[in-house]
């Protein structure tokens, strides 16, 4: 479980402001606005960010520090390998169009920058830099 204090700096990529539709499967349908933030391997290993093939929370509550999203609920899913312990993205929990309303706002564009701050072991308050 990450420590209040981490933090780290993702990159966004096309994939993580166009999930729902810039994808490279057909497992469902195209859907607009979604959007993920990437947690980086290294990251998820040494924050212990986990995702539901672990017994360890995996529900953040987060706020945008531009005020947009307060109090939402993130989720910590995926893995690099099948049955990995360690996640590779956070979403919204329950509405996977929650962080493309924020990209959509903070008019985020390929190779912006989001530094992820844990306020708490279960609390982020994410930024635009």
């Amino acid at each position: 479980m990450p420590s209040t204090g981490d933090s780290f700096i993702t990159t966004l990529k096309q994939a993580h402001l166009e999930w729902g539709n810039h994808r490279h499967t057909l497992s469902r349908g195209i859907v607009y606005g979604e959007g993920y933030l990437q947690i980086p391997a290294f990251i998820a290993r040494d924050f212990d960010i986990t995702n539901s093939n672990s017994q360890n929370n995996n529900i953040y509550t987060c706020s945008s520090s531009d005020g947009f999203l307060t109090n939402v609920q993130l989720k910590s899913t995926g893995c690099s390998r099948a049955g990995s312990i360690h996640a590779k993205q956070f979403h919204g929990s329950r509405n996977l169009k929650l962080l493309g309303s924020w990209y959509a706002h903070i008019n985020a564009q390929i190779g912006d920058k989001i530094r992820i701050d844990f306020i708490s072991p279960t609390e982020i308050l994410i930024t635009k830099i």
